[in-house]
């Protein structure tokens, strides 16, 4: 049953090697890498979101052959823009990790 309550924040849109055709949703200023999920939950927290569900076992609909992951966060700001914080969070972390 669909759950109207929550907002699902796939790996593959922070993902910098995939065309925004194959899924990803920010400019790749906003992207890495491989996002991890670990990386993902990190990011959304620092962003101000609490992750209530996690998974790495599942596959994102434009890649059914690649396993991927996502999480849950609780509705409240447009998708749109959660997407853009936790994507600039990221990014700014991995610039920091390079260093």
């Amino acid at each position: 049953m669909k759950d109207y309550e929550h907002v699902v924040i796939w790996l593959d849109y922070f993902n910098k090697t995939l065309p925004k055709k194959m899924g990803r949703r920010v400019s790749k200023e906003k992207c890495v890498f491989d996002p991890s999920l670990k990386e993902l939950e990190e990011a959304a927290r620092s962003a101000g979101f609490a992750p209530t569900e996690a998974n790495d076992q599942v596959r994102f609909p434009r890649r059914p052959y690649v396993r991927s992951g996502y999480i849950v966060l609780a509705k409240g700001t447009p998708k749109a823009k959660m997407i853009s914080a936790i994507g600039e969070r990221m990014a700014m972390k991995r610039a920091k990790q390079s260093r």
